[in-house]
Order: structure tokens, then C-alpha cells, then sequence
């Protein structure tokens, strides 16, 4: 099964855009982990090499399998979990 960990921050505007499709889409069933690269996270930002916020990782069996920046429509997100 895929997942996402999605890195964000609260002063990041495209993070504020971006949140609301994620948690629609983390409702819908899928796996998605949000992570404030500020205040909860930041050591894991750094193990995954995060410089620029929204960053979603598509994971499968724990493996890095693909990487986006910025926000995506809902419709390509999902695209990236089947």
C-alpha cells in the first residue's frame, strides 16, 4: 500500500492551499502523514532532504518511491497513490 508524508509549515501560503485536499484525500482512506517541518518534525525533514515546503513523498513498502513539491489538483494526488 502507498502512503504520503506530507511536509508543511503554517507560514507557507501553497501549504495552507494544499492542506485541505490532503486531509480530504487522507479521509477518503489513504494513508497520509502530515509533518510541520517548524514544530513537530524537523529532524525528519532533514533525513529526507526537505528545502521547500509543500514537499509530498510517495512511499510504498516504507521506500521512497516518488517525490512532489508545491500543491497538485486532488485528481493527480490520487493518481499517485494507485
Amino acid at each position: 500500500m502507498k502512503s504520503i508524508k506530507y511536509f508543511t509549515a503554517s507560514w507557507c501560503p501553497p501549504c495552507k492551499q494544499f492542506k485541505p485536499i490532503m486531509k480530504e484525500i487522507e479521509r477518503e482512506g489513504h494513508s497520509i502523514s502530515f509533518i510541520d517541518v517548524d514544530y513537530d518534525e524537523g529532524e525528519l525533514a532533514a533525513k529526507y532532504d526537505i528545502s521547500s515546503v509543500p514537499t509530498s513523498i510517495v512511499e510504498e513498502n516504507g521506500k521512497e518511491i516518488e517525490r512532489f513539491i508545491g500543491p497538485l489538483p486532488k485528481k493527480e494526488v490520487l493518481e499517485k497513490l494507485i
